[in-house]
């Protein structure tokens, strides 16, 4: 049984697996060590040991199995032109079971694999002893934890990829023996092999020519490198050939590839101007990249040995805004022995005091090219400061590659920037059509960037707007600032004291024992109000009080109720609302009706339920059959059932309701001719 596809035993035994494996240490089984990958070769793996086990998100699996990186390898690539990616994964026993999972990293960490669930592109987890992969004839999901014996399908659809986009691919050995397998890409559109030809990138000689640091222009494989030197030759002004002795390349130490690396030399150079030439080592090839593409034989570039000379302070990165940290950076490696971690080999002047605390630098076998400074506080005021050298509390400053220490005096200059403020004020100019908003920054500690947006509908980019307004409501308006370095944001809501706004609610229904109630809902700074009341009445008060109106010629009608309102600006608004006023609130239901289209005493209903609530009405005919049910009045019956006519002659109808102005409940019972 796989205990993978068992819940069960997964719940019993899940701290005996993480227990049993170690952490992965062997170089291609975590995702910062990932093997490159070349789209055009069959990448094998003879074997695969024992490690892993940290837990995996699978999108779509909630079936209480364990998903994790169990006995993994990781391999990564780049897309080069957009596609769907088809690859086969295929095991050298036949009862292996591999599963795998591909990742989007593009500019993420590589352990965001397990931590980040959007990164999830696609993937396979079925128990099934087969081969596993992508392909056109996969399944458009990520299939989860299986039997073997249930047979399930082991590829998914091939995955589309994006141009530019970095991707890990996991593979992970589920069923705990070292067997290996091999990994196919094809049969899809996109292009994981970097077109890029391999070559030579510079050269250079940092000290007496000893050691000379060769750049390429992509990523080449590390086991391409012939260890004794044998894959170059230095070429003299004179055509004297010197062989190295060895390379080597730091970035081979924890991965599989290198942009960078050194050969040495037997003896120092002297000045001079130099050439590095590739050739084929005695490994059999120059440098290869991972499509095994190999470096041109006797490509060159040259270098020069210059004298030596100390490495003075040189140069700081980019100052961020408010900065309490300095970034020293230098054309050679520092020793990091000589640095003082106190931040003893440095002090700062300027306009005003600040002291440096601590002193740290990435070192990569004991050298550094940057040193960060840690600052007692942020530089929050403007002013040119300096970075001095000093000797520190090992008795010398700082020591470069070359054994060289720097000299005093040595010194780097900076400007620090202001903090900024975003703070604006503005003024109103005031009319009943538009207000003009004059807006106003004071440009202070070197803002010499403004981007105003005013309700995020329109934006400005100058100093001091003027924006027109013709709706007076609220608005928001927001400013950024920046001298370049430093920024702020400011946001306020403008209130227009002219704001005015005409409304009111009115009963919207009135019987003729009624009375319209006015509730005024005005906004603004209101000096007049005037209601035309639909009645014949003028009101120039704020609330009418509870208004008549009467029926005319017992028929329904409507009233048009209109206020206007004056503020202190003098500008004015209007709005108008509507009042139905009928004959009657008396319900009744006819006693007889004729559905004959005329127009006249069509239909069957209660008539003017306007004060009902919890209405029914049901219609029933002789043979006590429901022809018609509705809960509500204005629904009507025409004498047709599912659009036959009914016979003429009488018909039961049943009322109930609630009086909405008393509360009572009211049925009623009786009979309405149909006449045809």
């Amino acid at each position: 049984m796989n205990s993978k596809r068992t819940v069960i035993f997964l719940l019993l035994f899940a701290g005996f697996i993480n227990s049993s494996f170690s952490q992965c240490t062997t170089p291609g089984q975590t995702p910062p060590t990932a093997f490159p990958v070349c789209g055009t070769q069959t990448f094998i793996q003879t074997q695969v040991p024992l490690c892993g086990n940290s837990n995996l998100f699978v999108p779509g699996c909630t079936d209480g199995a364990l998903y994790s990186d169990k006995n993994p390898f990781w391999y990564k690539f780049t897309c080069y032109l957009s596609g769907t990616l088809g690859f086969v994964i295929t095991p050298n026993a036949p009862n292996d079971d591999y599963d795998w999972q591909l990742y989007d990293v593009t500019g993420l960490d590589p352990n965001a694999v397990f931590s980040n669930q959007n990164i999830i592109v696609s993937g396979n987890w079925a128990g099934t002893y087969a081969p596993t992969g992508a392909s056109a004839s996969g399944v458009n999901y990520i299939h989860c934890s299986s039997d073997p014996a249930d047979n399930k399908p082991t590829f998914a659809q091939m995955p589309n990829l994006i141009v530019g986009h970095n991707y890990l691919l996991m593979i992970s050995h589920y069923t705990d023996t070292q067997n290996g397998y091999t990994l196919a890409f094809g049969g899809g559109t996109a292009v994981i092999t970097d077109p890029l030809e391999p070559h030579l990138k510079n050269a250079t000689a940092p000290c007496d020519g000893t050691e000379i640091r060769i750049a390429t222009n992509k990523k080449m494989k590390c086991n391409s490198l012939a260890a004794d030197g044998s894959d170059f030759k230095v070429v003299t002004s004179t055509g004297t050939v010197l062989n190295p002795i060895s390379a080597s390349s730091l970035q081979c130490s924890a991965g599989f590839d290198l942009d960078t690396l050194s050969i040495f030399l037997s003896a120092p150079l002297s000045t001079g101007t130099y050439t590095v030439v590739a050739k084929k080592g005695t490994d059999g090839n120059t440098l290869k990249d991972n499509c095994d593409r190999e470096i041109p034989v006797d490509e060159q570039v040259q270098f020069t040995v210059f004298p030596l000379f100390p490495t003075p302070l040189d140069s700081l990165t980019k100052l961020k805004c408010a900065p309490q940290t300095l970034e020293l950076v230098f054309k050679k490696r520092i020793k990091c022995s000589s640095i003082d971690a106190g931040g003893g080999d440095f002090n700062i002047t300027g306009p005003y005091p600040v002291s440096i605390t601590g002193a740290t630098a990435n070192c990569v076998n004991g050298e550094a090219t940057k040193i960060i400074l840690q600052l007692s506080a942020p530089l929050l005021v403007s002013g040119d400061f300096f970075v001095n050298l000093q000797v520190g509390p090992d008795g010398n400053t700082i020591i470069d590659e070359c054994d060289m220490e720097t000299p005093i005096p040595s010194k780097v200059g900076f400007w620090a920037y202001d903090t900024v403020n975003a703070n604006f004020n503005y003024s109103i100019a005031y009319s009943c059509t538009k207000n003009m908003v004059s807006y106003f920054h004071n440009a202070a500690n070197g803002v010499n960037s403004w981007y105003w947006s005013f309700d995020m509908i329109r934006e400005s980019f100058v100093r001091n707007p003027i924006i027109t307004y013709t709706n007076f409501e609220p608005k928001e308006t927001t400013l950024i600032v920046s001298n370049g370095v430093c920024s702020d944001t400011a946001a306020s809501i403008i209130v227009f004291d002219n704001y005015l706004k005409a409304d009111f609610d009115v009963t919207p229904l009135v019987c003729p024992s009624d009375k319209a109630v006015f509730t005024n809902k005005t906004i603004g700074t209101i000096t007049a109000y005037k209601f035309a009341i639909g009645n014949g009445n003028i009101i120039t008060v704020k609330d009418p009080a509870p208004q008549v109106y009467a029926p005319l010629d017992a028929a329904d009608y409507y009233a048009y109720p209109e206020l206007i309102v004056t503020n202190n600006f003098g500008c004015s608004d209007t709005i108008k609302k509507s009042v139905q006023v009928v004959n009657t609130c008396f319900i009744a239901v006819p006693s007889a009706f004729t559905p004959n289209g005329d127009g006249i005493n069509d239909f069957l209903y209660p008539l003017k339920a306007y004060k009902s609530t919890n209405l029914t009405f049901s219609i029933f005919n002789r043979f006590g059959q429901r022809v018609f049910y509705t809960t509500s009045w204005l629904n009507k019956w025409d004498g047709k059932v599912k659009g036959l006519p009914q016979d003429p002659g009488t018909y039961v109808w049943v009322l109930d309701y609630v009086n909405s102005e008393t509360g009572k409940h009211v049925f009623q019972k009786g009979t309405s001719i149909l006449i045809r």
